[in-house]
């Protein structure tokens, strides 16, 4: 019974919090709306110094992206402003990549500058880390990122001072952040669009890969929960 009522903790919590962030992002996209600002966004950031630049603004975001999401900025956030720049299907790939050079540099960083006052700092997880991640690094990766909890950058550097191989978790990070990235890039394309379609199918979207990262967390339940919670 306890082991249930924890899977579905995990569950509805994340399913609170992918749809909260959904919510935020619909709201602003109606109120620009609503106030007529939409050509005003041709005057945003954005547009100015990623979208209108062509090859030299796709690695802008690319660039942005990674840092950001390397220092912990929500990397849903980045993918919604990559699918309202550049489309649903770039802006995933593109914000896909970033994300995961981001997890890269994180953990890069961990493993090669920062692991003494990592160690000092999350001493008591990382062995939890270290046990859960050492089983299978690109299936366990995969399996935590399907989920909006915990700490994306936590996560990241606390993998970089495990013993685990690089590579295996950076990749099934990266296709971990895909359900989500997806979701958010779709969203962030429905600015433009005067239709509420896209919206509607992000959310859908969202709820499936939420149940489909539930489906995979309760094969792997009891080491996953020391990490996403």
């Amino acid at each position: 019974m306890s082991a249930i009522s924890s899977e579905s903790k995990v569950s509805v919590k994340a399913l609170i919090k992918g749809l909260a962030m959904l919510a935020v992002m619909g709201l602003s996209v109606y109120l620009i709306r609503y106030a007529g600002l939409d050509d005003a966004l041709d005057t945003h950031w954005v547009d100015q110094h990623v979208r209108s630049r062509g090859l030299s603004g796709v690695l802008t975001y690319v660039g942005l992206s990674a840092f950001f999401s390397a220092v912990g900025f929500p990397r849903q956030v980045i993918c919604f402003m990559g699918g309202y720049a550049y489309g649903f299907a770039f802006g995933t790939l593109l914000g896909t990549i970033g994300t995961g050079l981001g997890c890269a540099g994180a953990f890069i960083y961990s493993r090669l500058v920062g692991r003494s006052f990592i160690q000092k700092r999350f001493g008591a997880r990382i062995q939890k880390v270290d046990n859960f991640l050492s089983r299978s690094p690109f299936n366990m990766a995969l399996t935590i990122r399907f989920f909006p909890l915990g700490s994306n950058v936590i996560t990241n550097i606390l993998a970089g001072v495990t013993s685990i191989p690089a590579l295996p978790f950076i990749l099934g990070s990266t296709v971990g952040y895909l359900p989500q990235n997806m979701v958010f890039a779709l969203f962030g394309s429905g600015v433009e669009v005067s239709s509420s379609i896209r919206m509607v199918m992000a959310v859908v979207l969202f709820v499936i890969s939420t149940l489909l990262g539930f489906k995979i967390y309760r094969k792997y339940r009891n080491q996953a929960e020391a990490v996403v919670e």
